[in-house]
């Protein structure tokens, strides 16, 4: 029988039940960070800059986490699309196994060299906003291990298209986690500290949570004997395969942004406060966009573990246009939003004004441009085409982004408005590329397992 009469592994109903709590979930996973934001606004520009200055840290480390996760998520998707049960175990396993080395490894060095690791991408920034970065810094990167435990979980739930109980866990996470904040900031007036650990508490709540699920038996992929778990390097090699290309992508684009961060915190607290809610705004405008992205890995790696090479086509094709519904009416929502948040959430008036000034030019751009810059490559990683997909937005984001940024913003003075000219031809150039990419049908030619 030829592939295109096949019934698709995939209907419209399967795709929502995997799409739907994915995107809410990725919403929701964003808020975990924002809530800070928000719940210091009130405490003052230092604090608020300080959250904004580490979180931007912060992305740079869970986004490697998350690729890391993602080349797990592949794995497995492929060998359950060929039915290889067993090696689908194996590889969450060694999943579990090297995200954990690494990021117990990473968060030892953060809390050792804190400070200097502050010192040496911000700069000289002012001493309140230093002292409150320290001290949110130093928190944060404790929960670095179960942010990495999570999101393995969440990526081995997903392989199995359960992408339901992460939205779940999320839900009641992000519920600690702003009842958490407001306790230990407004009501104990821990200050930027007790945001911080608010946040630490949830990240462990939600990493326990993920981790018994998958001990039970309905699974198909069950994780339990974790101190039995030894390395394998066959499978840890097809997981990095995936994983490290996606984490250079994901590490370097972070590293673009704290070095266009650097910029901006040379422009005063204002400026920073302003940048740092804008940027709050444009990751929520596009965040379930990029949970349709990250649910494409899962079906593009299932379809063609079963050799369904035209169908995978299909679902990239198919979801690139709902996630332009979607960036659309998100845009819509978080430009009506804007204004009462900045005024709830007691900005400086100056700091207010300039963060609309950039979310409206955010809100006309990112429709336009945003899904072809993002999407199909999500299709692209779950066919193995890593390399091609990191080489092109290593080279976009520091040739457009960085570079055109820091002389907007340093030579002719534009302000943090050059941060976000920088993006949008990022996203211009990007997704021009990955169009002629997509059509011409390379990146099917990569074998994965």
């Amino acid at each position: 029988m030829k592939e295109e009469n096949q019934i698709r592994l995939f209907d419209n109903k399967k795709l929502a039940a995997l799409l739907i709590p994915l995107a809410l979930d990725q919403l929701l996973n964003s808020f975990m960070g924002s809530v800070d934001t928000f719940v210091v606004s009130n405490l003052g520009s230092a604090a608020i800059s300080a959250v904004s200055l580490v979180d931007s840290i912060n992305m740079l480390i869970v986004q490697a986490f998350f690729a890391l996760a993602s080349g797990g998520t592949v794995v497995c998707s492929h060998y359950l699309g060929c039915r290889k049960e067993k090696q689908a175990n194996d590889a969450a396993g060694q999943l579990v196994f090297i995200t954990l080395t690494m990021s117990a490894f990473i968060a030892v060095l953060c809390l050792i060299f804190n400070g200097q690791i502050l010192g040496l991408i911000f700069g000289d920034v002012e001493p309140a906003v230093m002292e409150n970065a320290q001290k949110y810094f130093l928190i944060s990167a404790i929960s670095y291990p179960f942010i990495a435990l999570y999101d393995d979980g969440s990526s081995i739930l997903r392989a199995q298209e359960n992408s339901r109980f992460p939205m779940l866990i999320s839900v009641a996470a992000n519920v600690v986690n702003l009842l958490l904040n407001l306790a230990f900031v407004w009501g104990l007036n821990l200050g930027v500290e007790g945001s911080a650990f608010a946040t630490l508490l949830a990240r462990i709540f939600s990493m326990v949570i993920v981790m018994i699920r998958l001990r039970q038996n309905d699974l198909e992929i069950r994780l339990r004997n974790y101190l039995s778990i030894r390395p394998d390097w066959t499978e840890i090699r097809r997981i990095l395969n995936i994983g490290i290309p996606s984490g250079v992508e994901n590490g370097m684009f972070q590293f673009g942004k704290l070095a266009i961060q650097s910029t901006v915190s040379l422009m005063g607290t204002t400026a920073i406060a302003a940048q740092g809610m804008a940027s709050i705004f444009e990751n929520l405008n596009g965040i379930l966009a990029i949970g349709i992205g990250v649910g494409l890995m899962t079906v593009v790696g299932e379809t063609l573990g079963a050799g369904r090479k035209q169908e995978a086509v299909y679902y990239v094709k198919k979801l690139s246009v709902v996630s332009e519904i979607v960036i659309v009416l998100s845009c819509l929502v978080l430009y009506l939003l804007v204004r009462p948040v900045t005024y709830f959430g007691g900005m400086e008036p100056e700091s207010a004004q300039m963060c609309i000034h950039m979310v409206t030019w955010i809100s006309i751009v990112k429709p336009v441009v945003w899904v072809m810059s993002f999407i199909p490559a999500y299709g692209f990683r779950a066919a193995g085409d890593v390399k091609f997909t990191m080489t092109v937005s290593v080279l976009s984001m520091w040739l457009c982004r960085v570079t055109l940024t820091i002389v907007l913003a340093r030579v002719f003075g534009m302000g943090p408005m050059a941060v976000w000219i920088g993006m949008f031809t990022d996203w211009t150039v990007r997704g021009i590329i990955y169009m002629i990419r997509f059509r011409s049908r390379r990146w099917l030619a990569h074998q994965v397992i």
